[in-house]
C-alpha cells in the first residue's frame, strides 16, 4: 500500500511539474510576442514622468489597459494608485504583484530619443522630472505580466492582484502616499493577499541577470533632524557664546563612531549620514542655533533601534557637555522598514527564478543600504523582492549612470526577462499551493 501511495505521489508530482513546464512555455511565447509593446510602454512612461501623488496620466494609461484585459479595476488608491484583479479559472491563493509609478525631481542627461523634458513643481520649486530609478520599466513589465496572465486566465489556480503604486520615492511635505497608504486603504484585502512579489531594475547589473538575497535585502530608512541651540555672540568674542556650530561639528564627528564602534559590522551594514547643515548668515556672528538633516540605514530592526538610541544619546550628551541643547527628531518626515525577503518563501521560489533565467544567471547579492517601501507589504504578508539586470551587455558598470542621477540609463532589452520572471513566480506559486 505504501509503495502504491508513493507511486501515486510521484505521478502527481511529475504531472504538476509537466503542467508547470507547459505554462512556462506559454509565458515565454507570450512574452516574446509582446516585448515590443512592453518597450513602447516603457519609453512612453519615460518621456512623460510624473512626481509622487501626481501620476494622473500614468494611472490613466494603466487603468484603461487593465480594463481592456477584462479585469476589475480600482483607481484613486492612495491618491493615484491603480489596482487590477484577475480571477483565475480555478481556486487558489491570491498573489499580489507590485510596480511603482513615480519619477524623481531630476533633469535628464541620458542621450536617448525619449528623454524627459518635463518640468514640475516640487516642494515649491520648479524642477525637472525624470524616471531616474527605473519605475517606468517596472510599470511596463507589470503591464506585460498582466497581458500574459490574462491570456492564461482559465489556467490560473487563484487570483492575481496587480498593484500599481504611487509615491514610492516619498511624497511632498504634508501629504500621505506610497505603499503604507495603500495598505491603510485595504489593498491587501478583498480578496486577502497571501503573498507579494516585486522587482527592481538595476543599472549596474547586466541584462539577463537576476540577483536576490534572503532576509534583509534593503535597508530601513529614517530621516532625522537635529537642532542644536546655543547662545549667540559677536564672532570676535566667542567666549560670550555657546557656539552651536562648534557643537554641531563635534556631534557630526561623534556620530561617525556609532557604525564603527557600536554596530556589529560582521552581521550587517549600517549608515549614519548628515546630508545638510545650516546655521548663521554672517561671518562675524555666532548664531543661536544650527539645524542638521540626515539619514539612518539599517538591515535589521534591532540594529535600527540601536542606531536611533545612540544618535539621540550622542547628540544630546555632546550638546549638554558644551552647555547647549540638542533636539533630535527621528524620524523627521519619513520611515521605511527593512525590505525583508521571507527566507522560506525565497528558498521555495528560487527554482522558479533559476528555470526562468538559467541557474547561472541567478545569484545572491550583498545587502543594499538603499531603501524601498515595498517593505511595508512584506510586513503584512510574506514577500520576495529581487533585482533585474538593466546594464547593456559588456558595459563596465562603473561607467553606467547610477540610480537617482541625470545620467541613469537602462537597456530595455532586459524587460522581457522581468515579464517572464514575475509571471512564472505567480504560476509556480499557485501550482505549489493551489487547491
Amino acid at each position: 500500500m505504501k509503495n502504491l501511495l508513493l507511486l501515486v505521489s510521484l505521478g502527481l508530482s511529475a504531472s504538476t511539474f509537466a503542467q508547470t513546464d507547459v505554462l512556462r512555455n506559454k509565458v515565454k511565447q507570450s512574452a516574446d510576442l509582446i516585448e515590443p509593446k512592453v518597450i513602447e510602454w516603457r519609453r512612453d512612461f519615460h518621456e512623460h514622468p510624473e512626481l509622487g501623488n501626481r501620476e494622473t496620466r500614468t494611472a490613466g494609461i494603466i487603468a484603461k489597459y487593465l480594463q481592456s484585459l477584462g479585469m476589475e479595476v480600482k483607481t484613486g488608491v492612495a491618491t493615484t494608485g491603480v489596482v487590477g484583479i484577475l480571477k483565475g479559472g480555478k481556486p487558489g491563493p491570491v498573489v499580489a504583484l507590485r510596480a511603482d509609478m513615480d519619477g524623481l525631481p531630476v533633469i535628464e542627461r541620458a542621450p536617448v530619443p525619449f528623454a524627459s523634458k518635463v518640468k514640475a513643481t516640487y516642494n515649491g520649486q520648479e524642477v525637472g522630472v525624470m524616471h531616474a530609478c527605473g519605475h517606468d520599466t517596472h510599470m511596463a513589465i507589470l503591464m506585460g505580466v498582466a497581458e500574459v496572465l490574462a491570456g492564461m486566465q482559465k489556467d490560473l489556480k487563484g487570483t492575481v492582484k496587480f498593484m500599481f503604486q504611487p509615491a514610492e520615492e516619498g511624497v511632498p511635505i504634508g501629504e500621505v502616499g506610497g505603499a503604507e497608504q495603500m495598505i491603510k486603504e485595504g489593498v491587501l484585502e478583498n480578496p486577502k493577499v497571501d503573498v507579494v512579489f516585486g522587482l527592481h531594475i538595476n543599472a549596474q547589473t547586466e541584462v539577463g541577470e537576476i540577483t536576490y538575497r534572503p532576509g534583509g535585502t534593503m535597508a530601513s530608512v529614517n530621516d532625522m533632524k537635529i537642532t542644536v541651540k546655543g547662545k549667540s555672540a559677536h564672532g570676535a568674542y566667542p567666549w560670550l557664546s555657546i557656539d552651536p556650530i562648534v557643537v554641531s561639528a563635534q556631534i557630526i564627528n561623534s556620530l561617525q563612531t556609532i557604525v564603527s564602534r557600536n554596530l556589529n559590522v560582521t552581521e550587517n551594514a549600517g549608515v549614519v549620514t548628515i546630508g545638510s547643515i545650516h546655521g548663521g548668515n554672517r561671518s562675524n556672528i555666532i548664531p543661536e542655533q544650527v539645524e542638521m538633516l540626515g539619514t539612518i540605514r539599517a538591515l535589521s530592526t534591532d540594529d535600527e533601534k540601536m542606531l536611533i538610541e545612540r544618535i539621540r544619546e550622542v547628540a544630546t550628551k555632546t550638546a549638554e557637555a558644551a552647555g547647549a541643547i540638542a533636539e533630535v527628531l527621528i524620524p523627521y518626515s519619513s520611515h521605511y522598514p527593512v525590505t525583508f525577503n521571507d527566507v522560506e518563501l525565497t528558498k521555495k521560489m528560487l527554482p522558479s527564478l533559476q528555470k526562468t533565467a538559467g541557474a547561472e544567471h541567478v545569484n545572491v547579492k550583498p545587502a543594499v543600504t538603499g531603501a524601498e517601501d515595498f517593505s511595508f507589504f512584506q510586513q503584512k504578508v510574506p514577500g520576495i523582492f529581487f533585482f533585474l539586470g538593466g546594464l547593456p551587455k559588456g558595459k563596465d558598470p562603473k561607467t553606467s549612470g547610477p540610480h537617482h542621477t541625470p545620467d541613469f540609463f537602462i537597456d530595455d532589452s532586459g524587460l522581457k526577462l522581468g515579464v517572464n520572471a514575475l509571471a512564472n513566480l505567480t504560476l509556480d506559486y499557485m501550482n505549489m499551493v493551489g487547491k
